[in-house]
C-alpha cells in the first residue's frame, strides 16, 4: 500500500475513474490518484477487493468510491459513471485497467471463454470509453488512459485471446484520438503500453497449463505501471507512453524482425510462462466469478513474484523528464508568443494621432 504524500496534490479536487480497480495495476493506480489528492471512484467486480482499495484510497490521502461493476456490462458500467458523478463530481479522468484471460493453446480455448476475454479486455475498455466521452465531450475537458500492453504489438503463445484483445485496443483508441483531433476537441486520450507485472492475475486467470503460469522475466511491480499511467494522465497529449526497457524492446524488435519473433517465441514463450511447480488442481479462477468477492480474500496490488519483480523503470523516468521538459518548453513560448502578441496589439492601438497615419514620410 502506497504510504499518504502530503506534498504533491497534483489531483486534489479532480475525479478520477478507475475500472479493474480492486487489484494489480488498477489498485496500485488507484491509490497514487488517491495519494496526489483526487476523489477515486473504483470500479470492479471483486467486491472485498474494492472494500480493501476503497480503505487504502482513503488511507493515502484520497476520497473513494466503490462502485461494483462487471465492465463487460455497458449499463452497468453508465450506472457507474451516473453515480460517480452524482457523488464526486464531473469526472476528469478515466482509466480503463480491466481485463481477464486464459492462459492456454488457442486449440484448448472454448468459444465462450474466449468470448469473455474479449468482452472484458476489449469491449470493457469500449465501454469505459464510451461512458466517459458521453460526459466529457460536452464539457471539452477531460483525459482517458488504456492500459495497454506490450502484448498489443507483439503477441506470444498461450494468450491468443488476450492478445487479440490489446491488439484491438490500440486500433480502438487510434480511430477514437482520430476523430476528437478532427473535431478540434480538448478531450485526450492516450495509451501506456504495459510489460509484465507482478499482480495477483497470475494466481486466478483461467489457466490449462501442466505448471503455474508467471509473466515472462522482467517482471516489474505495479506502482511502476501506476506511475506510468497517472504521469500519463497529467501528459495525455502525447499518443501513448511505453513503461519499462522490456516493452521498449518488444515494440522495436516486433518492428524490424518480427519473423524472427516468431520462431524464438516458438521455441521459448511456452516455458516462459510458467514456473516449476505444478499447477494445483483446485485452483480458482476469475474468469466468470471474482475470486476476491467473498470476506478475506481482498489480494491487493501485488502477486506472488515480489522476490523477482523491479520497482523501477528506467525508460519511464526518461520519458517523464523528457515530457516535462517539452511542456515547461512550450509554455514558455506560448508565454512569449501571447506577450509578443500583446505587445503588437498595444503599439497599434497606440499608433501615430489619427491626422498623422497615412501621411507620407
Amino acid at each position: 500500500m502506497n504510504q499518504p504524500d502530503h506534498g504533491d496534490k497534483t489531483y486534489a479536487g479532480k475525479t478520477v475513474v478507475v475500472t479493474g480497480a480492486s487489484a494489480g495495476i488498477g489498485r496500485a493506480a488507484a491509490e497514487l490518484f488517491g495519494a496526489r489528492g483526487a476523489r477515486v471512484a473504483l470500479i470492479a467486480r471483486g467486491e472485498d477487493g474494492l472494500r480493501g482499495a476503497a480503505d487504502a484510497v482513503d488511507y493515502v490521502g484520497g476520497t473513494a468510491l466503490a462502485l461494483p461493476a462487471d465492465v463487460a456490462d455497458f449499463e452497468a458500467v453508465e450506472r457507474a459513471a451516473e453515480r460517480a458523478e452524482a457523488e464526486l463530481g464531473p469526472i476528469d479522468v478515466w482509466v480503463n485497467v480491466a481485463f481477464t484471460s486464459v492462459f492456454a493453446p488457442f486449440s484448448e480455448i472454448t468459444p465462450a471463454e474466449f468470448r469473455r476475454v474479449t468482452e472484458v479486455t476489449y469491449l470493457g475498455c469500449v465501454h469505459g470509453t464510451m461512458a466517459a466521452l458521453r460526459r466529457m465531450v460536452p464539457r471539452d475537458r477531460g483525459t482517458i488512459v488504456q492500459v495497454g500492453s506490450a502484448l498489443g504489438y507483439r503477441s506470444i503463445p498461450l494468450q491468443s485471446a488476450y492478445c487479440g484483445a490489446k491488439h484491438a485496443v490500440n486500433g480502438f483508441t487510434e480511430s477514437v484520438r482520430t476523430e476528437l483531433m478532427h473535431d478540434g476537441s480538448n478531450v485526450r486520450i492516450t495509451v501506456v503500453q504495459m510489460p509484465a507485472v507482478n499482480t495477483p492475475q497470475f494466481s486466478w486467470v483461467l489457466s490449462r497449463l501442466p505448471r503455474n503460469p508467471q509473466p515472462v522475466p522482467p517482471i516489474y511491480q505495479p506502482e511502476v505501471a501506476a506511475e506510468g499511467v497517472v504521469f500519463a494522465a497529467g501528459h495525455p497529449n502525447r499518443k501513448e507512453y511505453w513503461v519499462g526497457g522490456s516493452t521498449v524492446a518488444t515494440i522495436l524488435a516486433q518492428k524490424v524482425a518480427a519473423p524472427l519473433l516468431d520462431r524464438y517465441l516458438a521455441k521459448t514463450g511456452y516455458d516462459s510462462q510458467q514456473t516449476g511447480k505444478r499447477t494445483d488442481p483446485g485452483r480458482r479462477s476469475n474468469l466468470w466469478q471474482p475470486v476476491d468477492a467473498p470476506p478475506g480474500s481482498d489480494q491487493g496490488a501485488h502477486g506472488s513474484f515480489d522476490d523477482r519483480a523491479r520497482d523501477r523503470s528506467g525508460h519511464l523516468a526518461a520519458a517523464e523528464t523528457a515530457e516535462t521538459a517539452g511542456s515547461a518548453v512550450t509554455r514558455g513560448f506560448d508565454a512569449l508568443r501571447d506577450t509578443a502578441g500583446g505587445a503588437r496589439r498595444a503599439e497599434e492601438d497606440d499608433g501615430p494621432p489619427s491626422g498623422d497615419r497615412g501621411a507620407p514620410a
